[in-house]
């Protein structure tokens, strides 16, 4: 009779190898970019009404000191008709597409496939055994599948797997997969982060437009909410103080870390540097339109008919062509002059 304190010990799978081959080891991190999300998103929203999800292909990297952290950074469409019984994928756009994709992204790999549900079932491990298999997919490396549950009003739920065929034939493996969930964040750099909230702006407006904010109004924005951020932790310090919210050791010791960022310096010292800023930029501003009206006034200079002078140019020109007259009156003159010194010859 076995022990009831025994325990069952599951290895995490591994991609599937082929006979003589080492397996790779399956990614313990994936970070999704952005822009890929928006484009699963957007392929989401355009699905037709009928249809319960859709899917595609992930393209990404892989670290070069870590090859268990993937980086998604970009995906594409994959037509498919799905019914209760049978799936269909269109294999021949995917192909001509991830071909077009690593030609214009030659850093960029397969990684995996998306689907904008997140059910997981036997059509889900078939597409997720293509995607792994030794010819067409990732191999050796396991095939990351990305699920993006996006129904209306409810939040967006993101889920990432690894899995591995099983099955006693061939034949049950290829339809047969074991989804492990794997970790995962999505990553933004600042101009990300500044694009996401100039877009995020626009969810409460009628007309779903935003006008893009100057580098000043931006400043101001980005006072404003330090000013709000720092009002709210001081008067969650404040609740705390007073005992009227449970303190939270965690959330102290980040602030303790955030607070011991900051620069110790005096304030009047802040100011001036300050303000010294803001003069370098106003030279540099002045310098820079200083130097664009001197380009502008060249090129008009340049480019523009001389006319300085013209009236003087015209009065040469009158006088060289009133002489014209006196030398033809002088030459008629001379001409008179020869032949009267003929006839004082003849005579």
């Amino acid at each position: 009779m076995p022990s009831q304190n025994g325990f069952l010990h599951l290895a995490r799978p591994l991609g599937p190898a082929a006979a003589g081959t080492q397996p790779a080891t399956t990614p313990l991190s994936v970070v999704i970019q952005p822009q890929a999300l928006f484009s699963i998103l957007d392929h989401s929203t355009r699905r037709p009404v009928d249809q319960h999800r859709v899917i595609g292909t992930l393209l990404g990297t892989r670290s070069d000191t870590d090859e268990t952290l993937i980086t998604v950074h970009s995906a594409f469409a994959v037509g498919h008709t799905e019914t209760t019984d049978q799936v269909e994928v269109d294999m021949e756009c995917q192909k001509s597409m991830l071909s077009l994709h690593l030609r214009a992204n030659p850093k960029e790999i397969l990684v995996g496939w998306y689907a904008t549900s997140s059910e997981l079932n036997t059509f889900s491990a078939l597409i997720q055994n293509h995607y792994s298999s030794p010819n067409e997919g990732t191999f050796p490396y396991p095939a990351v599948h990305l699920t993006v549950a996006s129904e209306p009003g409810k939040d967006i739920e993101i889920n990432t797997y690894i899995s591995s065929p099983v099955g006693t034939t061939d034949e049950r493996a290829a339809d047969s997969a074991a989804f492990i969930p794997v970790p995962h964040t999505i990553n933004y750099s600042e101009s990300d982060r500044a694009g996401l909230g100039a877009i995020s702006g626009a969810k409460d407006l009628e007309s779903r437009s935003v006008t893009m904010l100057t580098d000043i109004e931006n400043l101001e924005k980005s006072i404003e909410d330090t000013l709000s951020m720092l009002d709210r932790v001081g008067r969650y310090v404040e609740n705390v103080i007073e005992e009227e919210v449970e303190p939270s050791t965690a959330l102290g010791q980040y602030l303790l870390n955030t607070l011991a960022l900051a620069p110790k310096v005096d304030p009047i010292d802040i100011e001036k540097d300050f303000n010294n800023h803001i003069q370098d930029v106003l030279t540099v501003s002045y310098l820079a339109n200083t130097i664009r009206t001197q380009m502008d006034l060249s090129n008009r200079l340049a480019t523009a008919p001389l006319t300085l002078g013209g009236g003087d140019a015209g009065n040469k020109d009158g006088d060289k062509g009133g002489r014209r007259p006196q030398g033809e009156r002088g030459d008629r003159g001379g001409g008179q002059n020869r032949p009267n010194r003929g006839e004082s010859v003849s005579l």
